[in-house]
């Protein structure tokens, strides 16, 4: 027997039928709720909202589980690349090999950008935020390759978006750099021509050094799906109007721009900076993150979703090891952060509150071991994020979902006569 809620409204009784996901979450179903009662519910952010079912990503903040499709994030980052674990959000399967092979050829054979979209940046000011850049790019493309109705073409835009948005990710940021731009080298695998494109210089030679490329690799997959955050929410919303794949990541680029939302990595560097710059004292800032009258709050500990730990977080830690051991940096910045890492792992204050580094903490020191200036990181993510955008707007084309329109309660002034200009006091 189905189960169902009561609703009790002006002495008629309403069911409101209770769906259960295949991991046991409950929802109470109100999709008829304003046509049989005239009532909306009002849930400002949509905290409590569901406003689809997806078979894509699964996440328990309580118990610290992320999963793809069904596989444990744990799995995914140790023994599957990023393109595999693409193909997995948008298709619903793993790849074999032979689908992998003709996957990563056919992006690979689309790398490059039409020539015209470098006329684009000609437009643009050495200033300008990567992050506008990327978003006005991403837009751009729907000017150049116009289809996406049929399956087929959705599949090309899918790949198209793919192989192209790390060639202009890389273009953001050699534009902010005032630097000549890079073709791609399609004799490396995705990240590593993607690092080619960033960093090497005709002056010099560039060896891609494996140990980032693994990485980077771990942080796009970390990065790839997070359920329906802001900016999947704003992807499939968008898309939801029946626009192309192209415009709808370029609103979910935009959503992710945020301080709120896509920051979070950026804000620990400009925290260790504050440190550095206040003479590296970390037990100093240690004792004002206790003291909550002190206004300073450690970034990157702790995260609003997960409430016992970020399951990302010992993947990416790992790698951020491994990453600072090849690399040999001195940095005093990412020496504060080892300390603050320290803290936080042994010190009884923050064990108790479960302010654990987060995924956020350990890619913000990467990305800053690499050279990174923080207003790339959010281009960054948007890379990793690429595919679970894809993946959410492809699920809700295929299910054919309506248009979203939210309601609203209005506390506004009620309906007034219009008073002539004239007598206007």
């Amino acid at each position: 027997m189905s189960k169902h809620a009561e609703l009790h409204y002006e002495g008629k009784v309403y069911k409101l039928p209770v769906i259960e996901g295949t991991e046991h979450e409950t929802a109470l179903d109100i999709s008829k709720l304003r046509d049989e009662t005239g009532l909306i519910t009002l849930d400002i952010g949509y905290k409590n909202t569901g406003a689809t079912q997806s078979a894509i990503t699964f996440l328990d903040g309580e118990e610290g589980i992320l999963r793809y499709r069904g596989y444990g994030i744990e799995d995914l980052a140790e023994h599957a690349d990023f393109l595999e674990v693409a193909h997995l959000l948008i298709y619903g399967e793993l790849p074999n090999k032979a689908t992998l092979d003709k996957f990563e050829r056919d992006i690979s054979r689309r790398t490059l950008v039409h020539e015209d979209i470098r006329k684009i940046f000609d437009g643009f000011p050495a200033n300008a935020h990567p992050m506008g850049v990327l978003s006005s790019l991403v837009c751009s493309l729907t000017a150049f390759y116009p289809g996406h109705r049929t399956v087929e073409e959705m599949d090309l835009t899918i790949v198209r978006l793919l192989a192209k948005l790390p060639t202009l990710a890389a273009w953001s940021y050699r534009n902010g750099m005032g630097h000549p731009l890079n073709y791609p080298n399609n004799n490396l695998n995705y990240c590593a021509n993607f690092l080619h494109m960033m960093f090497a210089y005709p002056t010099e030679d560039y060896e891609v050094n494996p140990v980032v490329v693994d990485a980077l690799d771990k942080l796009l997959i970390l990065h790839a799906d997070h359920e329906q955050n802001c900016s999947t929410s704003t992807v499939r919303i968008v898309g939801s109007s029946q626009v192309g794949l192209f415009s709808a990541v370029a609103a979910g680029i935009n959503a992710l721009w945020g301080p709120l939302h896509g920051g979070a990595n950026q804000e620990v560097i400009e925290m260790l900076e504050r440190i550095k710059a206040d003479g590296g004292n970390v037990k100093k800032y240690v004792d004002m993150a206790k003291d909550k009258n002190s206004g300073f709050r450690l970034m990157g500990f702790g995260h609003r979703v997960y409430k016992n730990f970020d399951p990302r977080a010992k993947i990416i830690k790992k790698a951020c090891d491994n990453v600072l051991a090849a690399l040999k940096i001195d940095d005093p910045a990412l020496n504060i952060a080892r300390q603050l890492e320290e803290y936080a792992l042994k010190d009884e204050y923050f064990i108790s509150r479960k302010l654990y580094p987060n995924v956020d903490f350990y890619s913000g020191i990467i990305y800053r071991a690499l050279g990174i200036p923080t207003n790339m990181f959010t281009v960054m993510f948007a890379l990793g994020r690429l595919p679970g955008w894809i993946a959410q707007w492809r699920e809700m084309v295929l299910a054919k979902e309506p248009i979203g329109r939210p309601r609203q309660v209005f506390v506004g002034k009620p309906h007034r006569p219009f008073v002539p200009l004239a007598s206007r006091a």
